[in-house]
């Protein structure tokens, strides 16, 4: 339940910078935005550590992680896609692609939560679609390369 809220402040940071046109990893910027004081205190060292791990780790590798959006958003440009959603499938891309920390089923299943949550009624079906598509081509280039 902690790692959901870690993804979710996460998300709703990389909202606020892309919003104001900030998606930078050189740029100054409080990776806890729209949190006061006292919730940031509130969190656990590790619940920051795993915070910035996804804010500033997205926004390194953001060029990649949007290259791999548009691959598999067939249907909708990247910068057609809602706000919300492309920072929810940033994050998730992040993990996936790149820090492969956590299960490929619980990347996609937070982030459809995400979506549920922040976004439309239908968007999860698009993000669970993107995400899933994006797992199984992984499965199968393991699988060519044995």
């Amino acid at each position: 339940m902690k790692r959901h809220r870690d993804r979710e402040i996460a998300v709703s940071t990389l909202y606020s910078l892309d919003f104001n046109g900030n998606l930078s990893s050189d740029a100054e910027f409080d990776p806890y935005q729209g949190m006061n004081e006292e919730e940031v205190s509130s969190l656990g060292e590790d619940d920051k550590v795993f915070i910035r791990f996804l804010v500033y780790g997205t926004l390194e590798n953001l060029e990649a992680i949007d290259a791999l959006i548009s691959k598999y958003s067939l249907n909708r440009p990247i910068e057609k896609i809602d706000l919300v959603d492309r920072n929810i499938l940033r994050v998730a891309f992040y993990q996936l692609a790149f820090s492969r920390d956590v299960h490929p089923a619980i990347v996609i299943d937070e982030a459809v939560k995400l979506s549920q949550e922040l976004s439309n009624d239908v968007s999860f079906r698009f993000i669970n679609g993107i995400l899933d598509t994006y797992r199984k081509d992984c499965l199968n280039e393991k699988e060519s390369d044995r």
